[in-house]
């Protein structure tokens, strides 16, 4: 008992009064333990096999537009407008070409390559990326969403099929570059959390400056 009780002090102690002295270190969640799921992507169904096949994926990152005031004797800093970084998913290439068939019907509905006609509009190409961290539960044992990123609004705006070599053993891929429209954050009971959650909208009744 007394060695359970010492590894409940294996974290970073703070303040008095901010946490309990016995509480220990939290499970991180773990990068190999995730699930990447695409909707309204390509033609053929289902799409899980592409889920499947993923080696890794880049989750969103988002930056703001740096506005600069020079007044008086300084500079004053707020935010712009915000960027979406791109997500970048990378697939192994199966022997029934099943990745690459969805893939292609993706790039395909974007613009049709053999008649030269793009898409009327964006909602006929456009899909959803679901990113989900889950805790490690499989076959009998139910598996636990611990958090999702929904990325609306997706389509491939580049992709690099790999290059094949005699000296090398590893699969075959492909590298998907993701443009997105909007993200959010989503916990494991599918409530909006982080971003896109609802902190309120800070409003003055008058200027009170930057």
């Amino acid at each position: 008992m007394a060695t359970i009780s010492s590894l409940s002090r294996f974290t970073v102690p703070l303040p008095s009064g901010q946490t309990s002295p016995n509480q220990g270190l939290l499970m991180p969640k773990l990068k190999y333990r995730f699930r990447v799921s695409l909707e309204n992507f390509g033609i053929s169904k289902p799409t899980t096999e592409l889920t499947k096949q993923v080696m890794n994926v880049t989750r969103p990152g988002v930056s703001f537009e740096n506005v600069e005031l020079n007044v008086y004797n300084s500079k004053i800093n707020y935010a712009g407008r915000y960027t979406w970084a791109d997500v970048q998913l990378l697939v192994r290439d199966d022997v029934t070409g099943a990745v690459s068939k969805l893939v292609g019907e993706q790039i395909q509905k974007q613009f049709d390559f053999f008649e030269q006609a793009s898409a009327a509009s964006g909602i006929d190409y456009k899909f959803l990326t679901r990113i989900e961290i889950l805790d490690g539960g499989n076959g009998d044992t139910s598996i636990r969403v611990l958090e999702t990123f929904e990325l609306f609004g997706c389509y491939l705006q580049n992709t690099v099929y790999s290059n094949a070599d005699y000296a090398s053993s590893d699969p075959i891929d492909m590298t998907l570059t993701i443009k997105y429209d909007n993200a959010l954050q989503v916990d494991g009971a599918g409530n909006n959390v982080g971003i896109g959650a609802n902190v309120g909208r800070t409003l003055r009744t008058f200027a009170t400056g930057i």
